[in-house]
């Protein structure tokens, strides 16, 4: 079984008229009771494993209460898979978007279930010893990006789903004006921040198809062996845009030995665990693997570091404005201080060359 519980009374809905619409229009997934259990792990959109005899699904829907324009957008994370799965497997396939609100009072879409582990807080147990893991898992998880950014997005058909042309300025913006709408309190750091973010965006490259939130936990792997990638999800911010933008995120969540323990706290991910490669490692491999520069990574970087500081705000707000009661979220604006007292730190050092 997946890591599931219970669904919250506050995220549930009516089964039954779900189980009636999902015989309609998804056959496979058979006729009988339908079982839900929500999946407790994501801050964001809420998901939900379908279960109704030896189908499995999974449901995506968009958090409770108003949320920032252009987020949590079903419709559009729906077609996006539905074009990329066929160029790149590792995205799960979807099967029904619905728009209808007699079946649930919000946008949703069903896809398919990748079955297997997810590397969180730490590597899954009871793994085969004397297996270098941090090394491989290493590896894979830049193998698994390069992958992504070489699917061919023009034939694969996801051409209306970004504007590459000044795509990096625009995603700046975007994201300050997000911060600036979901504030709640006061951090010295932010101004300057936001100033230096402004001034200082560089070339881009050409673009790929990016996730835009690449991590270690929306990976699916295989079970007893996570070098071995089974599915790419949470697809909500993905488009066509700036390659080191991804890679600057996916180095904003790798967190490594040498890091404050209050970043590694916040961040509670294994790959400052012995064996792991550090974020230099990491950009190396990239480089080789995909050809392009490196040499601007520490402007994505302290930018994927605001990025991640934006969305832990949105999630904060949520909760401090009553529209969620997870007591996940409570202290995120801890977090969000301290995202953007590190970006900061990292733009300073960049400043004095």
């Amino acid at each position: 079984m997946a890591d599931v519980r219970e669904v919250r009374p506050e995220d549930d809905f009516d089964r039954l008229r779900l189980s009636a619409a999902l015989a309609r229009h998804v056959p496979e997934s058979g006729e009988g009771p339908l079982t839900v259990w929500q999946f407790p792990a994501g801050a964001s959109n809420l998901t939900y494993l379908l279960a109704r005899g030896a189908w499995r699904g999974v449901l995506r829907r968009p958090p409770r209460g108003p949320v920032a324009a252009k987020a949590h957008d079903m419709d559009r994370e729906y077609h996006w898979l539905a074009r990329l799965c066929g160029a790149f497997p590792l995205a799960p396939r979807p099967y029904w978007l619905c728009d209808d609100p007699s079946v649930l009072p919000v946008p949703f879409y069903v896809m398919e279930y990748r079955p297997g582990d997810v590397i969180d807080r730490a590597l899954p147990v009871d793994l085969p010893p004397g297996i270098p893991w941090g090394e491989r898992v290493s590896r894979s998880f830049v193998a698994t990006l390069c992958t992504l950014h070489a699917v061919d997005w023009q034939v694969a058909g996801l051409g209306e789903f970004g504007h590459p042309e000044g795509f990096l300025a625009r995603q700046v913006e975007r994201w300050i004006e997000r911060y600036r709408r979901a504030a709640t309190d006061e951090i010295p750091a932010l101004e300057p921040l936001i100033d230096w973010l402004t001034r200082s965006v560089p070339p881009s490259p050409p673009p790929t198809a990016i996730h835009n939130d690449f991590k270690l936990n929306n990976l699916i792997v295989a079970p007893g062996a996570p070098d071995e990638v089974r599915a790419v999800v949470d697809w909500e911010m993905a488009t066509i845009g700036d390659p080191l933008l991804d890679l600057g995120v996916a180095l904003s969540y790798w967190v490594e030995p040498s890091d404050s323990p209050e970043l590694r706290e916040g961040l509670p991910y294994p790959s400052a665990q012995p064996g792991f490669w550090t974020r230099t490692e990491i950009a190396q491999e990239y480089a080789r693997r995909s050809g392009l520069a490196i040499d601007a990574l520490p402007y994505y970087l302290v930018f994927a570091y605001f990025k991640l500081a934006v969305i832990v705000q949105q999630i904060f707000v949520r909760w401090k404005r009553g529209q969620t009661t997870d007591p996940r979220f409570a202290t995120f604006d801890r977090r969000v201080r301290l995202l953007i007292e590190r970006a900061a730190e990292l733009a300073g050092r960049e400043e004095l060359g």
